[in-house]
């Protein structure tokens, strides 16, 4: 009897791991090289930002500074309560506009009036970005659902991103739906999955379940990722190097903080994401 219990618990055991494995599946990067221009490139977090010389993250001045420098640029999509695609990191706009107020239950009008971190920069919107990189250096634009709207902010900007033709990009999302959508809707967009440890994260809000499905990419079955972004400090987790083992993606490392990380990162073959150094 206690062996056939045994026995169960090891089947059991094994399915489970077998299915944790597969569902961390993303493509396998390309023996040729990462997509041309995407893969030839280290991207400026934010853009080319420095507010100790007056030029905030996420602003014009930051993203004219990295394609005018050959670098490409990691940026953060929202949708505001009238649909524009606002360049912005955080839902709230405390932190970088002083505004009381969340991105997704303003409109334009009152974005209008907003300048970024006490300098005269306004809040930008993707189509004042892109024309910037067109025929330069390529964006790794992250798409940033708010209340399920990850079907309409996915449309509307691979929508806008028809309208420049000569302009290499990337999608991103931590919404394994938005893959999904352009999976199924735009399977020519190179996308990817980005993920950390959420457990370390002390203002996630998600479930513990969550926030295990999220850290360990398990919707990678399903969205089938080109490649996979994963924070710099969790690159020792189980997860990252499980994933890298198994189906060997292109991994880009957000947020890389010196020269010495970027080398060692650029030396297995992976991109970086970089910020507060030039990175070479």
């Amino acid at each position: 009897m206690i062996v056939k219990v045994l026995f169960v618990l090891v089947l059991i055991a094994l399915v489970l791991a077998g299915l944790y494995m597969l569902g961390m599946k993303a493509k396998r990067r390309p023996k040729s090289g990462f997509y041309g221009k995407l893969g030839d490139c280290h991207y400026a977090h934010r853009g080319l930002h420095a507010i100790h010389a007056g030029i905030p993250e996420n602003s014009l001045r930051a993203f004219r500074l990295a394609a005018n420098n050959g670098y490409g640029a990691e940026l953060d999509v929202r949708m505001s309560r009238d649909g524009r695609l606002v360049v912005m990191h955080d839902e709230s706009l405390k932190r970088t506009t002083g505004a009381n107020a969340n991105i997704s239950g303003v409109t334009e009008q009152v974005l209008g009036q907003l300048t970024l971190e006490g300098t005269r920069e306004k809040v930008p919107y993707l189509e004042d970005v892109l024309p910037l990189f067109e025929g330069k250096t390529p964006l790794l634009i992250e798409l940033k659902p708010e209340n399920g709207n990850h079907e309409e902010l996915a449309r509307k900007a691979t929508n806008l991103l028809k309208q420049y033709p000569s302009l290499d990009f990337m999608i991103e999302s931590f919404d394994p739906r938005v893959l999904m959508w352009l999976k199924k809707h735009r399977p020519d967009i190179i996308r990817g999955q980005l993920s950390q440890n959420f457990f370390r994260d002390e203002e996630c809000k998600l479930s513990f379940f969550m926030r295990f499905l999220m850290s360990n990419m398990l919707g990678n079955l399903l969205a089938k990722p080109d490649f996979i972004a994963y924070k710099y400090e969790d690159r020792a987790d189980l997860a990252p190097g499980l994933c890298r083992k198994l189906w060997g993606p292109q991994f880009i490392w957000w947020v890389t903080k010196s020269q010495e990380e970027a080398n060692e990162l650029i030396e297995q073959g992976d991109l970086i994401i970089f910020e507060g150094f030039a990175a070479k």
